[in-house]
């Protein structure tokens, strides 16, 4: 399967879906890893977590277009790097997609989320009541995880751990669109800092994206 989907943010930065199609042996045989990623591999289930940890490492190879090893670890905050490449960098997957971005020259975080009505039970845990209040009830579902996938874009490009998504992460009114953008701020402590967050519906997916 190639790439199915992919947005070009600015000359330095863009995202790209990947549908996962493929079992695991085929997309295994389209990596190179080394013993450690090798060894966590095997800890996974096979099934979805591993689909999706394969699905994201052939999509970033494809993107950057080597054949060569990718060395990818993860800090002490959970967020991806590269070690030998110039480039930042920020993963997500739901059900049969993963998603990569990447930027030479910003901080980026992406979050892709099949859309279900179940959001509305749990919007409680992410929106603050004022965010409630523009919330349109036509599109409520999908409003809510324009919400949700850039709470959780913002979150990754920040790149720390113990934020709040009610608490930390604030989100300007907006109208609900197939595609568009909503301002982001997050507070914590002494950092303030302010994004503009873009976001599409892709099929039955929203997709939050961000470059700080």
């Amino acid at each position: 399967m190639a790439i199915a989907y992919k947005k070009q943010i600015d000359a330095d930065t863009e995202f790209a879906l990947w549908r996962i199609e493929e079992k695991a042996e085929d997309l295994y045989k389209q990596l190179q890893l080394n013993d450690r990623e090798k060894a966590y591999l095997e800890k996974l289930s096979h099934g979805k977590r591993h689909l999706h940890w394969l699905g994201t490492r052939v999509l970033l190879r494809k993107m950057l277009n080597t054949e060569e090893y990718i060395h990818c670890e993860v800090d002490e905050h959970g967020k991806p790097y590269l070690v030998h490449l110039p480039y930042h960098i920020s993963l997500s997957h739901s059900f049969d997609y993963a998603a990569v971005m990447l930027s030479r020259t910003h901080k980026v975080g992406i979050d892709i989320e099949q859309i279900k009505e179940k959001v509305e039970r749990i919007a409680h845990k992410f929106m603050r009541p004022s965010e409630m209040e523009f919330i349109d009830h036509q599109d409520r579902v999908q409003q809510l995880y324009v919400c949700w996938c850039a709470k959780e874009a913002v979150y990754k490009c920040y790149g720390q751990k113990e934020v709040s998504f009610a608490d930390n992460i604030s989100l300007e009114p907006f109208n609900f669109a197939q595609e568009g953008h909503v301002k982001a701020h997050l507070n914590k402590g002494i950092v303030s800092k302010d994004y503009k967050v873009g976001y599409l519906q892709y099929e039955d997916y929203m997709i939050g994206y961000v470059k700080g």
